[in-house]
């Protein structure tokens, strides 16, 4: 039956997270800003007090490419496995979706067995994401009751618009784009929910074509970059 319990990090509450134990590692990405080939990383901090590495990083994952400019990152499933319309109780805390921003790949880590010696389990190349759902550069990852969200600045020509795609839960597959009908937004940019109200808000930023080789003075003087929030 053990199988079949919650992951003990998921928590009904944000109050009752916070009376839980103390986190024993934190894993932070780092990112190569020149073209001298080295590839970004993943670094594993060492938060437990009586370790003899406490406050160090005690474990280094590489990728396997040059020049995927990692960024926000996310869980494969959190507390919201506890969503009681669409409870995953099955599933745990334990792959890290990482996506790469210029490159637009995803790399799934698996922390298990070993936290501080992770290791990539699946690579969603981009070519993937733009045949089933017509993005590019993904940007945000949230864990949900039915999936993995993703956001994205774009397709993959680079231009709008940007949206929301979904990951299998299990299989890490490129489900589909999340939106029936995104409305007037053509920009994208992060994304957060009220699950209990079915309410997801999103914000505004750019299209890659706009922010991959820096801020462009002629757009922002023109009002071109996001300045709007989306319920």
């Amino acid at each position: 039956m053990s199988l079949w319990k919650p992951d003990p990090t998921f928590y009904p509450s944000p109050r009752m997270a916070m009376e839980g134990p103390r986190e024993r590692h934190g894993y932070v990405v780092t990112f190569n800003p020149t073209d001298d080939g080295r590839p970004d990383a993943l670094g594993v901090l060492d938060l437990d007090p009586d370790s003899p590495t406490y406050g160090s990083v005690a474990g280094r994952l590489e990728m396997p490419h040059a020049g995927d400019e990692l960024h926000h990152f996310g869980w494969n499933m959190c507390s919201s496995a506890l969503c009681p319309y669409a409870s995953h109780a099955h599933v745990e805390r334990r792959y890290l979706i990482i996506p790469g921003l210029r490159s637009s790949r995803l790399y799934v880590v698996d922390t298990k067995p070993d936290p501080l010696r992770p290791r990539i389990s699946k690579v969603v190349e981009a070519e993937e994401t733009a045949r089933r759902a017509g993005y590019s550069r993904p940007h945000t990852v949230h864990c949900a009751p039915d999936g993995i969200y993703v956001s994205a600045l774009g397709n993959p020509e680079g231009n709008g618009p940007g949206g929301v795609f979904v990951l299998d839960h299990e299989t890490f597959a490129v489900l589909g784009r999340w939106e029936v009908e995104r409305g007037p937004q053509y920009l994208a940019y992060d994304f957060w929910w009220h699950l209990g109200y079915d309410t997801m808000v999103t914000s505004e930023w750019g299209t890659p074509n706009m922010i991959e080789t820096g801020l462009q003075p002629e757009l922002l003087l023109q009002g071109r970059y996001g300045r709007s929030i989306h319920v």
